[in-house]
């Protein structure tokens, strides 16, 4: 067995759990009341993306939301890939829908429920296990950055100054 599917197989249990954890984080960036939850689930996938293999992550205040960005720089010369990801979900209304709490994560079917699995904790999260398998098996082709930011689901009004204020990264 390849050393990078070795490891991924170790870990899948530990990998579940780290996105069910983030997953309970209610980040809703529509609703105020939610801003330190916000700061909460910005700070974890920070934590995630260092945790993973990133030699550099940070959160970023901006005018809403705060961005997180983080990179792997394996060699200058090489090609860099741009993950993008927002780590803020939809307010999860109306509740009566709901066959289990929104943000207690629950698996059926093989599937996991919560608010945000399927747009778009599950899908960076995904991004950031690959660079932490890559980096466990030594095999990071080229340069990885993200960008997993706070305010998508409200039309990601913060993110153009943003990048515009960091275009040097």
């Amino acid at each position: 067995m390849q050393a990078w599917k070795k490891y991924q197989e170790e870990n899948k249990e530990r990998f579940l759990e780290e996105l069910l954890g983030l997953l309970r984080i209610p980040s809703v960036s529509a609703n105020s009341s939610h801003k330190p939850d916000m700061l909460t689930c910005a700070e974890a996938v920070r934590k995630s993306l260092l945790q993973a293999g990133a030699s550099k992550a940070e959160i970023f205040e901006t005018a809403g939301h705060p961005v997180v960005y983080a990179e792997k720089i394996v060699d200058a010369s090489k090609p860099t890939v741009l993950v993008y990801g927002h780590y803020d979900v939809q307010p999860p209304d109306p509740l009566d829908l709901w066959e289990s709490a929104p943000f207690e994560p629950s698996i059926r079917n093989g599937k996991i429920y919560a608010r945000g699995s399927a747009d778009d904790k599950g899908q960076f999260f995904m991004h950031v296990k690959a660079l932490e398998v890559m980096q466990h098996s030594g095999n990071i082709p080229g340069n990885i950055k993200f960008i997993i930011e706070g305010e998508e689901e409200i039309g990601s009004p913060s993110l153009g100054a943003f990048i515009k204020s960091h275009k040097d990264y």
